[in-house]
């Protein structure tokens, strides 16, 4: 039989003037507004532990968790699949993803092993919504390569975006793709009674504004090749056997919406952005663009926080506002300060999501266009390859390597720590 006391207890929970729970060994109660005392002396206590990193510390760190420097790259189609799972929903130049992206994070990269993963159904790609559609080349088109499963949630919109009229050929291959459905080249070739050539250049189109992707990325790859640099064709009809390489998979049209709940997309993308910067705070928020707003973000990186998921805090200096992290990257921020300078040279992409200039690092932004490059030195730029010329952040740096040696390697896309040993190349 319950006590009074313990009726009395009970009576109290139902209100919500108490909580019951294990706060010290057995059961104990406790009034509703001091266990919430406790729990925001829990979370300011924490916060104070939090020794903060600089701005250069945090750019060093950053080469370390997307996994560009040469001690963290990947192995293998599993790795690959891992690299990009944490880049998911970044859009980049799709001449940029293999040779200057992929490529850099992992030890050795082979084109095949993203072929199979798309084939497989585990990975897909396209160009997301809200974005400059024009008239560029597809090679200069931003493009998500992302999990299948959680390629919906960056594509959500609110109402049809506006896009310059097509062209006669586009609009017969996109009548063809929503009249049937997924269709090889070939089928294209034959249902639209175009030549090869008009449907792929149709398709480029298509591409660009976001309308059509390929469930294998070889389809991409080969729309973004230079026509110079394709095997001509021998033949000049339509389905000539002497025809040279053209985009590969089955073609589909691509749609955009806001199905499903919000609220879980929005917690979805805020997990993935702290998968793939370990530190969140308004300002990294800019360097993405097309994302939630950042109050939506805040509410759930706030309740993430009181439940103890994540840590919140001053973890990178010079920046207002609050900031969250993942307790493995507080761990990893912690390492890089003790660690200090290492003295690594990595030549990126300015397409590159380490492309910080103008966000987090000083200097004026570099375009994140696929051909300029930046050198960074522990994650830093140092120089700039803009228009073919090279542009120098500050005096050159000194130590073994001289100027020309550094440009020689800025252009080269090649990485090497100080002391003179070659990396990769960075090339697939």
């Amino acid at each position: 039989e319950p006590s009074d006391i313990d009726t009395a207890l009970l009576d109290l929970e139902r209100t919500g003037a108490i909580m019951r729970g294990e706060f010290l060994p057995g059961a104990q109660w406790c009034e509703r507004a001091l266990l919430a005392r406790i729990h925001r002396h829990t979370l300011d206590r924490l916060r104070r532990e939090i020794e903060p990193v600089t701005a250069a510390q945090f750019a060093q760190f950053l080469t370390r968790w997307q996994r560009a420097h040469p001690d963290r790259r990947m192995d293998g189609v599993e790795g690959l699949f891992a690299v990009i799972e944490q880049l998911a929903g970044y859009a980049v130049p799709a001449r940029s993803w293999e040779p200057d992206v992929l490529a850099m994070r992992m030890r050795s990269y082979d084109p095949s092993w993203l072929d199979g993963l798309c084939l497989m159904g585990r990975v897909a790609w396209s160009r997301p919504p809200g974005r400059s559609s024009g008239t560029s080349p597809v090679g200069s088109t931003p493009i998500v390569v992302a999990p299948r499963s959680s390629l919906s949630f960056w594509f959500r919109t609110e109402g049809d975006e506006v896009l310059e009229p097509l062209g006669h050929e586009a609009e017969a291959v996109l009548g063809a793709l929503h009249g049937a459905g997924a269709l090889f080249f070939d089928d294209l070739v034959s249902r639209t009674h175009l030549l090869a050539t008009r449907v792929e250049q149709a398709l480029g189109e298509l591409v660009a504004k976001g309308l059509v992707r390929s469930d294998a990325f070889d389809g991409l790859r080969s729309l973004v090749a230079a026509p110079d640099r394709r095997p001509r064709a021998r033949s000049r009809g339509r389905l000539g056997p002497g025809r040279g390489a053209v985009p590969t998979g089955r073609w589909t049209t691509v749609e955009n919406g806001i199905g499903g709940n919000p609220d879980d997309a929005l917690e979805f993308v805020a997990e993935r952005l702290l998968k793939r910067w370990g530190v969140v705070f308004r300002r990294m928020t800019d360097v993405e663009g097309q994302l939630p707003p950042w109050r939506d973000l805040l509410r759930v990186y706030r309740r993430w926080e009181a439940r103890g998921d994540i840590r919140g805090g001053r973890f990178v200096e010079g920046f207002a506002g609050e900031q969250f992290a993942l307790p493995e990257a507080v761990t990893d921020l912690r390492s890089t300060r003790r660690s200090g300078a290492e003295g690594v040279y990595l030549s990126v992409s300015a397409a590159d999501p380490l492309n910080l200039t103008g966000f987090i690092v000083p200097g004026d932004r570099v375009p994140s266009l696929s051909g300029n490059r930046l050198l960074l030195l522990d994650g830093v730029p140092v120089a700039a390859l803009e228009k073919r010329e090279v542009r120098w952040f500050g005096a050159p740096p000194e130590g073994v390597l001289r100027p020309f040696e550094l440009e020689k390697m800025l252009r080269r896309r090649e990485q090497r720590p100080t002391n003179g040993t070659t990396g990769a190349s960075g090339r697939p």
